[in-house]
């Protein structure tokens, strides 16, 4: 950027803007859940890694937790390895698990390290595996249709769920000022591998950790009301009704939810963020307005 491009009293009032909320989140734990366009369109690739360095630099811990499916996706295509679904999970067999642990453990996970790294920081990378810190159990799917009058149970493989975070390493790792970035990898007990969502997964860590926030990145603006304005400053009860009002629904639904249960055991606050905006990470945690769907346990709490 050149000197003609900005008037440097902006920058100074943008700054002043964000002293307070820095001095608010100065030691505070930041869950960020990175996936979407986020992490696939080359500009906001970049702003992403700056953000995160930019959060470590003023005093925040900030944790990454990444997804990949659109990744994985394209390499089983390569492999000619079909990918089936059953209500939105992949369906994981032991030849698809491989191709899952090496994109996301290898190739997308050490791709966010070297943009962080690239970008000032000291990133490490993980999975679940590490350590045994995402100890998973199998995901049981149960599906009824119409037609029967019991439900069946679908086996999809090697698609977990968390049963336990441990926080040991990602801890050691922070104090060390480095910026743990985990792979949504758990294991058992006996050493299979599981492949877990990665909102999920952010919001057990997130739990695990007593985050101040947790960030879930997506490809939209936030929860939307009827008019298609963005709300935000809900509490987990506002949340729960508009559950029960069908008013949250469909692909948002999860989302929500995981953001709803991360409040509920402990986190500070949850923020559905629009990974589509530059810089929206730092947007949504210095500025009072955000950039998105803001949950807490407490009516009247600011957007940041």
């Amino acid at each position: 950027m050149h000197d003609s491009e900005y008037n440097p009293r902006q920058v100074v009032e943008i700054l002043s803007e964000a002293l307070p909320y820095i001095q608010r989140f100065s030691g505070k734990t930041v869950v960020i859940k990175y996936g979407g366009n986020a992490m696939t369109e080359d500009n906001l690739i970049h702003s992403f890694a700056r953000d995160v360095v930019l959060l470590k630099e003023v005093g925040l811990n900030p944790i990454v937790v990444h997804g990949g499916g659109p990744q994985i996706g394209q390499l089983l295509e390569r492999l000619n390895i079909e990918s089936r679904f059953v209500d939105g999970m992949r369906v994981t067999d032991s030849e698809t698990m491989d191709v899952v642990e090496m994109v996301l453990g290898g190739l997308v996970n050490k791709s966010i390290v070297n943009l962080i790294n690239g970008a000032g920081g000291k990133a490490i990378g993980l999975t679940g595996k590490d350590n045994a810190q995402i100890r998973a159990r199998k995901l049981s799917v149960q599906r009824k249709r119409a037609d029967m009058t019991a439900s069946e149970i679908i086996d999809i493989g090697h698609v977990g769920e968390v049963e336990h975070i441990s926080t040991d390493l990602i801890e050691m790792l922070s104090e060390a000022d480095y910026i743990p970035v985990i792979a949504p990898i758990g294991v058992d007990a006996e050493g299979n591998s599981y492949n877990i969502n990665a909102d999920l997964v952010a919001g057990r860590v997130a739990e695990a950790l007593g985050a101040e926030k947790l960030m879930l990145l997506t490809n939209v603006a936030g929860l939307m009301n009827q008019q298609g304005e963005v709300m935000t400053g809900l509490t987990t009860e506002q949340v729960d009704q508009l559950i029960e009002d069908g008013v949250i629904y469909g692909g948002m639904l999860p989302k929500i939810r995981c953001a709803l249960e991360a409040v509920k055991n402990g986190v500070n606050s949850s923020v559905i963020v629009d990974g589509r905006v530059e810089h929206a990470i730092l947007l949504e945690i210095f500025t009072r307005s955000g950039v998105g769907t803001l949950i807490t346990d407490q009516a009247g709490t600011p957007s940041s």
